[in-house]
């Protein structure tokens, strides 16, 4: 039934039925009879997935990634659809446009997406204002900021603290996006000497858990690096890996995919990479930091391989929207069913299993 109606979706162009889906969303979980049938619908198994990761409270281990939900608009939708948190933005200080349209593609036969959007959004002040004004009862909410684009680097570490100071107070955490592809100079802002002043001036801002994201493209070096800087600072988490801008292996003819021009590539041609560098980092500083694995999740199984590997909560979009509504319950149905085959009491138990032979 669902592929059917993405078939519909995918004749829209893709932005447009980005928004269109998304209003369909926040305006079935606004009624409050229809809310309530989606969470019993769509819910996850009960209180076998819950866990405390940074000291949040996360019921399900599975949320949805950045970039879906730009400007707060749909922070009471997640819980319903069976996730287990959620990020909003990309958040910038300043209200942007972003980049000029088209800048949403589809790659259909990889079931990935390229976007070039370069955070579009209304600005810090205005997700805080909706951030404050969210109703009780549902999932964690993380803050995902990233630089002005007008902002020059030199100044990027008092850009993300004014989003920082607006944010940190009306969500759960907050993740530091020096990763994505799409404005320019960002990815150099992950060079420890870049890093450490700009997360030292978030830190000094919020009280809640602080977490950076990473690119895939980083080599292993640079990931070391910015895994022992986290520890020095005192950070909660990494979140690996944001969008590549590699475009190996792809299924869709060349040409499709060179139309498509520049941008960051979602989807399963991310996951090997995802999955490495989490293994890297969890060999790296394993227990000590949390680790949020994104980046072509799409299966029970590649969920399960991740939580093995050190993932303490998984994140998605693309296998969101090629996997539709009842994509997070069968997600979390399926990793439920793992523990209980594998003995495992609670999920901590099973984070990281396949470093210490327990897997």
């Amino acid at each position: 039934m669902y592929g059917l109606l993405l078939r519909l979706m995918f004749l829209l162009p893709p932005e447009r039925a980005h928004h269109t889906a998304f209003a369909v969303m926040r305006w079935a979980t606004w009624i409050p009879p229809l809310r309530s049938a989606l969470a019993k619908v769509l819910a996850g198994p009960g209180p076998t997935l819950r866990s405390t990761v940074f000291g949040v409270d996360f019921p399900a281990p599975l949320g949805l990634a950045a970039g879906f939900d730009k400007n707060a608009d749909g922070v009471g939708v997640w819980a319903p659809l069976g996730f287990g948190f959620a990020e909003i933005g990309t958040v910038t200080a300043h209200a942007q446009p972003g980049n000029p349209a088209p800048r949403l593609f589809r790659l259909p036969a990889d079931r990935a997406l390229i976007n070039r959007m370069g955070f579009n959004n209304a600005g810090a002040a205005a997700a805080a204002d909706r951030l404050r004004t969210r109703r009780p009862g549902g999932v964690p909410i993380g803050a995902n900021i990233g630089k002005t684009k007008a902002t020059p680097a030199a100044d990027a570490a008092a850009d993300y603290a004014t989003s920082a100071a607006l944010l940190g107070p009306h969500a759960d955490f907050v993740v530091v996006n020096v990763s994505s592809p799409n404005t320019p100079g960002l990815r150099d802002l992950q060079a420890v000497e870049a890093l450490r002043p700009l997360l030292r001036a978030v830190l000094d801002e919020v009280t809640v858990p602080v977490l950076v994201k990473i690119a895939p493209d980083l080599s292993d070096d640079d990931i070391d690096a910015v895994a022992d800087l986290a520890l020095e600072l005192g950070l909660a988490g990494i979140v690996a890996t944001n969008t590549t801008i590699k475009r190996d292996g792809l299924r869709t003819p060349a040409a499709d995919v060179e139309s498509c021009g520049a941008g960051g590539l979602s989807g399963p041609p991310v996951a090997d990479r995802s999955l490495e560098v989490l293994r890297r980092l969890h060999r790296r500083v394993g227990g000590r930091l949390a680790l949020v694995s994104v980046g072509g999740i799409e299966t029970v199984d590649q969920a399960w391989e991740r939580i093995l590997a050190g993932a303490s909560l998984l994140q998605g979009y693309t296998g969101f929207i090629y996997g539709g509504p009842f994509w997070a319950r069968r997600i979390h149905r399926g990793i439920a069913a793992r523990l209980r085959a594998a003995g495992y009491r609670e999920l901590s138990e099973a984070v990281g299993a396949e470093h210490a032979g327990r897997a």
